[in-house]
């Protein structure tokens, strides 16, 4: 037999579809009682993350996404029928479904093998966008059709290009060929034929009316800084009465944060707007940190049904060994990062099968404890 005509992209969402049966059943750890209003700002896969794990503790929720995507489907229309990036726009929509189970859910995250592998969703908000004169319209008619439970912004209607520079001093053109740089990146900016880039309004709206602000999971600076990018994002987060909460990536995939640690993911936000503005950081360590034991120590690594002790390079060799780079957090880097502002919750957070996903479980419930800490610190 030869390949399947249509395949869904592996992502770790699925799994976390698995949330809404456990709070059903009671098997989770509670709901938010406070009616409380999140935004979630990001791209990529990283963000349904967050938005199926805030939807799941009964937050109400919205996700403001990047337009600077050019890679796969999304390319080929932006090339080819000049229409708005819709690919990071079609998988939030996916993710904000009422159920995600639904063969019309599933059947818009197809793709087909016989047709350049587009995405079904790509091809139906490019076709709306076209039918009705409007990206905007083409979101909402789109939403109806999944039932979602929250509405998905882009942080502009303006076509934009993404343009990377390295820590090697190089330049690379293309939000695709900078996720996929052979060394880490050090700054990115936005470019556009518009005379200026300007924000869609409502996601601005969206931002400032915010209890809690959620920055990633996802590629940093392909996914989630290219939002800050965009002029009035960053000025309506300091506008915003809402806390700031940064869930920084597990590890690295992608060429773009080769090498960096979780203190250098933050301080790339900083160098991109964000100093002074961002109140919390979740961080996943495999291990508990402590002043004794930083991250070149030793600490107890679970291995089967019994603890062993091993050390943090041993598991770094590990790790690389199967193509896996982790974001290193140590107890002195998670000092740093407080004096500067942040508070950080560092867990275990990863997924026992695949560990470059978030574990549904635990990162729900560190996201509850952040929400918890944050309406205790303040009224709303």
């Amino acid at each position: 037999m030869g390949p399947k005509p249509f395949h869904i992209d592996p992502s770790a969402t699925g799994a976390f579809q698995a949330l809404g049966d456990a709070v059903m059943m009671g098997e989770a750890a509670g709901e938010v009682e406070e009616s409380i209003e999140a935004v979630v700002i990001g791209g990529g896969t990283g963000a349904p993350v967050s938005i199926r794990t805030l939807m799941s503790l009964g937050i109400s929720t919205s996700a403001v996404v990047a337009m600077a995507d050019d890679g796969g489907s999304t390319g080929i229309l932006r090339d080819k029928a000049n229409v708005t990036p819709p690919g990071d726009i079609r998988k939030c929509i996916a993710a904000f479904a009422d159920d995600p189970t639904d063969p019309l859910v599933r059947a818009f995250k197809y793709r087909f093998a016989v047709a350049d592998d587009h995405a079904l969703g790509n091809l139906l908000l490019a076709a709306l966008e076209d039918a009705s004169g409007s990206f905007p319209e083409a979101i909402r008619i789109c939403e109806r059709l999944v039932n979602a439970q929250g509405h998905v912004y882009p942080s502009t209607l303006d076509h934009v290009t993404l343009t990377a520079r390295t820590r090697d001093g190089r330049t690379l053109d293309g939000q695709a060929v900078a996720c996929h740089s052979k060394t880490a990146l050090e700054s990115v900016r936005l470019a556009s034929d518009a005379d200026a880039i300007r924000a869609y309004r409502p996601a601005i709206k969206a931002i400032e009316r915010a209890d809690l602000i959620v920055l990633g999971p996802g590629s940093l600076f392909t996914s989630i800084i290219p939002n800050l990018l965009v002029p009035g994002v960053v000025d309506a987060i300091q506008r915003s009465r809402g806390s700031v909460l940064f869930v920084c990536s597990l590890a690295d995939v992608q060429g773009e944060t080769w090498g960096l640690s979780a203190r250098e993911h933050l301080s790339a936000l900083f160098d991109h707007g964000m100093f002074g503005l961002i109140d919390y950081m979740l961080v996943h360590t495999p291990v508990q940190l402590r002043a004794e034991s930083p991250a070149t120590g030793s600490f107890i690594a679970v291995a089967g049904d019994e603890p062993e002790y091993a050390s943090m390079s041993d598991l770094d060799d590990l790790r690389l060994s199967e193509g896996i780079r982790p974001v290193s957090i140590s107890y002195q880097d998670v000092l740093a990062i407080q004096a500067e502002g942040p508070v950080v919750i560092a867990r275990d957070l990863a997924d026992a099968r695949h560990p470059t996903w978030h574990s549904p479980s635990a990162l729900r419930e560190a996201v509850l404890q952040v929400v918890r800490l944050m309406l205790s610190r303040r009224d709303f």
